[in-house]
This record gives C-alpha cells, sequence and structure tokens, in this order.
C-alpha cells in the first residue's frame, strides 16, 4: 500500500455503537455472500436490535446469518418487508470491525458481503456450542458394590478437572460400560464442560529475558505505544537480535491493561519455535488460527476470541478479520514477507490492512523483519512510521562471514550441484560436529521433465507450467493447481522407452547428492511438502535442537524465523533463482531471503560462515549481500523504482481477465483495452496473455494500470469496469497494489 488514502478520507460507515432499533423499524443487514448492499429486513416484535448484532433472516428458502448493519434504507415497499428471525447468541461485532469490512471492500474494489465473509468465516460458531458432559467422583460417595476396576475407577476421578467417560475409561484401564454403571449408580457426577476450553491466561507475573541496553530501549519504546492510541513502529534487527523477545514486552503489557494482542506470521512452521518463546515468557499458549485447525478448533477458536477469552492471538493472514471486542495491539512478523498477499477471492495485503485496522482501533501496531520491505522503508522516511533498529545480534555472537562463489569459475562437478568450495565448507563444519544447512528454493526433485529423444517437456494439462517431479511420492505435480501424475514410461509425445530425464535440481534431488557423498551424514530435508503442520513443524525443530541432524536441506521455509545454535554454515546453491523474470520486486525478494537465510549461520557462540553459489557475482543484490551494504543496495532500488514511478513512488493495479472460453476472455480484454483511462498520468499496458497464459483450465489475459503516488485509483478502475462490456462468461479479478504479475 503506497500513500494509500487513510481512513479517514474516506465516508464513515451508516451505523454506530449504541445504535438501536425497536420493534417495527427497518435494518440493514450485511449478509456474508459476494453482494454489494446490505438487504433490508424489519425488526419484529419482541425484539430490539442494534447494529452489528447478528441475526438470522429468511434470503428465499434459505435462512442466513448476517450482521446488523444499521438503519435501512426504506427502498423496500413494507408489504414486501421480511422480518428477522433472530437475534444469534454471540457478541456483536465492534464498530471498528465493522468499518474495516467496509474500509477493505472500497479499498480492493471487492463487494463488501464478500469482505464480511471473511470475518464470519466460521458460521457454526454462531451458534452456542452444545456442552460435552465430563464426570467427577461423588462427594460423598454412595454406597455401590466396590470392585478392583471402580477403584480404579474413583481414584482416577478423585482429583483434578472432570474427564469424559472415554479419557476416564481409558486412564481407569476400563471399559465404557464401567464409567455407565458408576454414573447411573450415583458415583460419577455429570458435569458440563466446553468442547475447547480457552487458553490458559498468560503469567504476567512471569518475567522475561534481560534485554540488552539496545533492546531495551527498543521495547519501552513499544510498550510506551501501546497507551497513545494509533502509531506504527517499525522494529527493525538483524538476524538473532532478539526482536520477538523485544515485542513480546509491548504483548505483556498490552495484556497488562485488559487488552487482546493480534501477533500475524506468514508460515504455520515459522510459528513452532515461537510459540515456544511463548511458553517460556508466559506459561502458556495463545490461540491459534491457521489452515491447520479442524472444524470444530476454528468453531470454539473464533467464539473464545469473540467472547474475549483469548488474550493474544496468532494466526495467518486471515487473523486479521477474526472478531476482536478489545484488539489493543497488532503485530506483524516479518512484514516484508510475499506470504500475507492473498491472491485468491478477496486480493489483499495483510501487512497493510493491519496497519488500516489498527487506524480504525486507534491501536499501535509494529511492523517486524530483519529486512524491512521498500514500502516500509519508505513510509519511515517520509515520517509515516517511526523506526526502532536493533545492529547486533543478542549476547554477543557475530554476523556470518559471506562469500561467494563465481559458478562460471568454480563449477560444480558434471551432474553435480555442490561447487568445490562449498564442498570443502561443508567437509569441515560436519568435522567440527556443526550443522550446516544446503537453501536452494525449489521443491521436488527436478523443475522439468523432458524426452532426450524428441525434446518434448511434461506440462500440465490444465496450466501454462511445467509438471514438477516428486520423486518421494513417485509423481509429477502442477504447483499451481494441484494436478498430479504418475512418471509415465515412456514419451507421450514420440513413444521413446526411458528417454524421459529430469533438468535442474530441486531439493530431493540435492539431497540424494549429499547422501552419496555424504553417507554418514544424517540428512533432513524442510519444504512445505513435509513440514506442513504444527506438529511436523515442531518435530523438525526438535531433531535439530537434540543434534539429531548434521545437514538440512530447505527450501525458504526454513529462511526465516528459526534460531539453531549449532547451525554454523549456509550453502545457497541457486542464488540467482529469484533474479529471472519480470518482477518489479524480483532483486529485493532476493536480498530478503538471501539477507534471511543467511542470518541462519552462526547465532550462537560459534562462529557462523555463508556460501552463496552465484552466475552473476557482479548483480548489485550479490554484491550488497557480500559486502553487507544493505543501504546502499536500497538507495539503488528506491533510486530504480522512483524514476520509473513503481510503487512506493507510483501506483499500479492490475485487472486479470480469466475464463475457459478463450475466444471470449480475448473479447473481454480487448472491450477493456478499448475502455482504458486515459490522461493525468494514467498508463494502461496490455492486454496481453499472462506469464502463466492458463491456470486449472482458465484462459488469463492481464492488463496494469500505472498512475502517479497520489492518485485515488478506486474510481478511475470501477468506472473502467463500468465502461467495459465485459461478456457474461468471463471474470475480471482486480488486483490493487499488486505483488504477483504472473
Amino acid at each position: 500500500m503506497t500513500d494509500a488514502p487513510r481512513p479517514a478520507d474516506r465516508p464513515a460507515p451508516r451505523s454506530t455503537d449504541g445504535e438501536s432499533f425497536a420493534a417495527g423499524a427497518r435494518v440493514a443487514v450485511r449478509l456474508p455472500l459476494p453482494l454489494t448492499d446490505a438487504y433490508d429486513y424489519k425488526v419484529p416484535e419482541g425484539l430490539t436490535l442494534s447494529a452489528g448484532d447478528f441475526v438470522r433472516v429468511p434470503l428465499g428458502p434459505r435462512r442466513m446469518a448476517g450482521v446488523v448493519w444499521g438503519k435501512g434504507s426504506g427502498d423496500v415497499p413494507e408489504a414486501k418487508m421480511k422480518a428477522v428471525v433472530a437475534r444469534l447468541d454471540v457478541p456483536p461485532m465492534t464498530h471498528e470491525a465493522r468499518a474495516f469490512v467496509d474500509w477493505v471492500a472500497e479499498y480492493t474494489l471487492n463487494p463488501p458481503g464478500a469482505v464480511l465473509r471473511m470475518a464470519v468465516s466460521v458460521p457454526e460458531a454462531l451458534e452456542p456450542p452444545k456442552p460435552l458432559t465430563a464426570y467427577r467422583a461423588a462427594d460423598p460417595l454412595p454406597e455401590i458394590r466396590m470392585t478392583p476396576a471402580r477403584e480404579r475407577v474413583l481414584a482416577e476421578a478423585a482429583d483434578g478437572p472432570p474427564r469424559q467417560a472415554a479419557e476416564l475409561a481409558r486412564a481407569a484401564g476400563v471399559t465404557p460400560g464401567v464409567i455407565k454403571g458408576m454414573a447411573e449408580g450415583g458415583a460419577l457426577v455429570p458435569h458440563a464442560i466446553a468442547p475447547f476450553p480457552p487458553p490458559d491466561p498468560p503469567d504476567l507475573a512471569k518475567g522475561g529475558p534481560d534485554l540488552s541496553p539496545e533492546q531495551t530501549a527498543a521495547a519501552d519504546a513499544l510498550s510506551a505505544a501501546v497507551a497513545d492510541g494509533f502509531s506504527v513502529q517499525v522494529l527493525e534487527g538483524v538476524p538473532g537480535s532478539g526482536k520477538t523477545e523485544v515485542y513480546l514486552q509491548a504483548v505483556a503489557d498490552c495484556l497488562k491493561a485488559g487488552r487482546q494482542v493480534l501477533v500475524l506470521l506468514p508460515e504455520i512452521a515459522l510459528s513452532a519455535q515461537w510459540l515456544e518463546r511463548f511458553r517460556a515468557r508466559f506459561g502458556s499458549e495463545p490461540a491459534l488460527w491457521h489452515s491447520d485447525l479442524t472444524m470444530a478448533q476454528r468453531r470454539e477458536t473464533w467464539r473464545h476470541i469473540a467472547e474475549g477469552r483469548a488474550g493474544v492471538v496468532v494466526g495467518a493472514r486471515s487473523a486479521l478479520f477474526l472478531p476482536y471486542p478489545d484488539l489493543g495491539l497488532i503485530i506483524v512478523d516479518e512484514e516484508h514477507d510475499g506470504s500475507f498477499k492473498q491472491e485468491e477471492g478477496v486480493v489483499y495485503n495483510a501487512r497493510d490492512m493491519a496497519v488500516v485496522r489498527a487506524q480504525l482501533g486507534k491501536i499501535p501496531i509494529s511492523l517486524v523483519s530483519a529486512t524491512p520491505s521498500l514500502e516500509t522503508q519508505a513510509n519511515v522516511d517520509r515520517g509515516r512510521y517511526s523506526h526502532l533498529h536493533l545492529p547486533a545480534r543478542h549476547g554477543g555472537a557475530d554476523l556470518p562471514d559471506i562469500e561467494l562463489v563465481n559458478l562460471t569459475k568454480t563449477p560444480p562437478q558434471r551432474g553435480q550441484w555442490m561447487s568445490p568450495p562449498l564442498r570443502e565448507a561443508i567437509d569441515g563444519t560436519l568435522e567440527r560436529g556443526e550443522q550446516a544447512l544446503l537453501f536452494l528454493n525449489r521443491r521436488g526433485y527436478a523443475p522439468l521433465t523432458l524426452c532426450r529423444a524428441c525434446g518434448h517437456r511434461l506440462q500440465c494439462p490444465q496450466c501454462t507450467a511445467w509438471l514438477v517431479e516428486h520423486r518421494l511420492l513417485q509423481r509429477l505435480q502442477c504447483h499451481h493447481c494441484g494436478y498430479q501424475m504418475a512418471p509415465p514410461p515412456k514419451c507421450p509425445e514420440c513413444g521413446a522407452e526411458d528417454s524421459l530425464v529430469p533438468c535442474g535440481p530441486g531439493v530431493e534431488r540435492l539431497a540424494e547428492e549429499v547422501a552419496a557423498l555424504y553417507p554418514e551424514a544424517r540428512v533432513a530435508m524442510a519444504t512445505s511438502d513435509n513440514l506442513y503442520n504444527q506438529r511436523t513443524a515442531r518435530e523438525f525443530v526438535h531433531r535439530i535442537e537434540n543434534r539429531e541432524v548434521d545437514l538440512i536441506v530447505g527450501t525458504q521455509i526454513v529462511a526465516k524465523g528459526y534460531h539453531f545454535p549449532m547451525l554454523t554454515l549456509v550453502g545457497v546453491i541457486d542464488a540467482d533463482l529469484g533474479l529471472s523474470g519480470g518482477d518489479l520486486r524480483a532483486a529485493e525478494r532476493t536480498y530478503q531471503l538471501l539477507y534471511q537465510v543467511a542470518g541462519r549461520a552462526g547465532r550462537a557462540e560459534h562462529p557462523g560462515r555463508v556460501v552463496i553459489q552465484t552466475y552473476m557475482p557482479e548483480h548489485p543484490v550479490m554484491a550488497a549481500i557480500a559486502a553487507g551494504d544493505r543501504e546502499a543496495f536500497l538507495a539503488a532500488e528506491a533510486k530504480g523504482r522512483e524514476d520509473a514511478h513503481m510503487p512506493p513512488y507510483g501506483r499500479l493495479v492490475g485487472l486479470i481477465v480469466s475464463g475457459t472460453d478463450e475466444a471470449a476472455v480475448d473479447a473481454g480484454a480487448r472491450a477493456l483495452g478499448r475502455a482504458a483511462p486515459q490522461g493525468n498520468g494514467i498508463q494502461v499496458l496490455g492486454p496481453a496473455p499472462a506469464p502463466l497464459a492458463m491456470i486449472r483450465g482458465r484462459h488469463r489475459r492481464r492488463l496494469l494500470l500505472k498512475a502517479g503516488r497520489g492518485t485515488q485509483v478506486q474510481p478511475i478502475v470501477r468506472d473502467w469496469i463500468r465502461r467495459a462490456a465485459i461478456p457474461k462468461k468471463v471474470r475480471v479479478q482486480i488486483d490493487v497494489d499488486p505483488y504477483s504479475f504472473m
């Protein structure tokens, strides 16, 4: 978000807290459907409603849950008015949350109902949870025939909280029938319990670790912001500088004030060690929100948050839309990470929208990173954000030595991917009993499979993308739509047998090479394919911390957030990988990724070393990484963007035209091209086939609107779409502030 309009610049939503509606009044109810307008309903006799109340209303033959948004428009004739069915037993949506829904809808050019659907993502949570039955030993105990089995049950049920029948039976080593009989005889007393109790409250009396003077100063600044209303603090620190411990102090101060805290993390796997630090600091766990939760867990967590029983919420980007009744602080960790950008459905950047949510709620937000994005840095330079800097690693650890290996002069042996200098560095690391990380940001075994007889390349039938070989799964996969197939025994084009060969390395192929060269080393792979939830990430972390792994072969999932004291060497196999293509942020992203992965080395008392393999050692990214001159790199990158009027010094809006009928897609794209806005520093590029011209069977064309930094692009794009004659079977997705250009 580059100089995006602030919430105060936009019309206030119609509803305000305290606005109530008696029986017979008309109310506007917004439904969690992709609808622009709210629907009018009548308040029935015996019911009074307030703005923000969750209600059940009729919609055709269905009954749906919605939110009272304010006063009805009065456009619906009285005879056609339908009445609200019921008010739901759940805390109302706050004024700030409703204003946030309206703001995000306006900014992203999406229907407000589509944004509301993200806030009401668990409709089941709107109904009170059905209590479960648990049992405790009766006191006094009635006269019953005593048996060894019953004695064991009573011993288990005598102490601690009530337990469910199945759990009690397992603990006592008896059948469920024994529990049932004792309950019927009065020896066990039933108690109603919640299916998922809320998290234990953090122990605010439990002190944190000793902080350095630099950490203390930063922590004091963040803590002071907790009581001062809206502000944006950028907490920048080199890897290992203790940024997490600094902002946890602000978390503690917010909790002491009785308010809730939201911590956004870009990856589920990042939370494994983060949770360990949180438990060490507060003696409890926060509420978690991510896609790996079961529906029951999501239902209970949503309700705990809405009822104010979850003090700290840690989650992925969707956690931003949860129903916080009293949010007091937002932390966005690894704020530069591209995972905060949602590319499907409502397209938004959670980091930018989190700043808006903080301003609407008049609360502070902290953006945390070792490599803040250029957008964030520009806001610091303009004085919109405050800046806190931790320039040194905590505990006196030195930053690692970084060296570039020019692969044109020192290439690996034929058929291998590790150069002689990197091999020597690995040898020394293993001899010292230390750990090494080999980084290659490419999943699978090989990114491409081709026929050496005819040159045919195996491509996804639904996407303009090559199939990636995953040898461990014995599958070829498309990383865009999920299509899978078994490797064919012969070329599907020419029929040649045993002619299909892998091209290029993925982490599986690199791990195969490592295993052949270092047969005695214990090797572990770390990708999103095997670290896909909290449990697998926690097991991976414990194996490394317990020295059960010598060599880690991983993708970007291990590039940030982890602290392994004995990991002293990082080898980057293909540092040039992210520099190709037309992405305007390619250099910045590559620098951030290399800097972050380099930061995994030497974080404790053992010195670290980073070996980066590249074919372009003269590239500004490589030169900046090797010299440790981030400021010079950022200055050059900013100058190039500013000269080209690109973000954060200009505005971009992407339009993606897609459909299953290629001719209709082309017709829609041409219609948009003919209706393209002109003048006032506005430029429209395209239409053109997207780099990924087909995904999931849908043909894709792109247009890009480019405008000045202070331009309000939303009215321009809205008018543009209105004037274009777009075929009905064609979809136009709008991406304000695009990150992906594929």
